[in-house]
């Protein structure tokens, strides 16, 4: 009886040696270090877009200050109107002009204004703020304006305060501090007042005193 040979006997499988950890650690390291690059990029680049400043608006504007942009010494300014005729001068020490506002501040002011009627308005005061033409002023310190009678003959009219508000073209006066008004030997002394020429209306605030020049006999009061 035959007998089949045995087969060789099969080649031991190969055993994979085991790393120690921190190789196996540096393997993995190694595995994902480029995304680890990657990512902290990434995050560099949100970092600086979230904490770079802005460009600057191209019509941003700095806001405008209130001062001076140009001054005058020994001045004097002078208005016409449609007609050529003179309507207001305005003379002064000193002149400042602020652009924000559009204003004018004078040092040591005197004022000319002409009427239509013929009359002439001079007022002075220590100081004047004035918008750019001169139709409305606010004298302050010591001020005074005297209007003529014009053709009709009149008696100037005087007003004194410290505080007077001139309206030239409108031809109205105001004033929330006290007043005096004088015309010819009459006299009101009073808390406040608002004033128009071509009303001939006045109103006074309280406390309100008048001295009237006597037309008969003696003075009222």
């Amino acid at each position: 009886m035959a007998t089949a040979p045995l087969p060789p006997p099969a080649a031991p499988v190969p055993m994979t040696p085991t790393l120690p950890w921190h190789w196996r650690l540096r393997e993995a390291l190694s595995s994902y270090l480029p995304l680890l690059l990657m990512g902290l990029l990434a995050l560099a680049t949100w970092w600086l877009v979230n904490n770079t400043p802005g460009a600057p608006a191209g019509n941003a504007q700095a806001p405008v200050r209130h001062d001076p942009d140009y001054t005058m010494q020994g001045f004097t300014l002078q208005r016409f109107g449609s007609d050529g005729r003179l309507t207001v001068q305005l003379q002064g020490d000193q002149l400042r002009h602020f652009p924000d506002t559009d204003t004018l501040e004078v040092d040591t002011v005197r004022i000319q204004a002409f009427s239509t009627d013929g009359s002439l308005t001079n007022a002075t005061a220590r100081r004047a703020l004035s918008n750019a033409d001169a139709s409305e002023v606010q004298l302050l310190g010591g001020a005074r304006i005297e209007r003529s009678g014009g053709p009709s003959g009149a008696p100037p009219l005087q007003f004194e305060g410290e505080f007077l508000h001139a309206f030239l073209r409108t031809e109205q006066l105001r004033s929330h501090l006290p007043v005096v008004l004088r015309q010819g030997g009459s006299e009101i002394r009073a808390g406040g007042m608002e004033y128009s020429h071509l009303d001939q209306q006045a109103t006074f605030k309280p406390p309100v005193r008048a001295r009237f020049a006597p037309a008969a006999g003696g003075a009222r009061r």
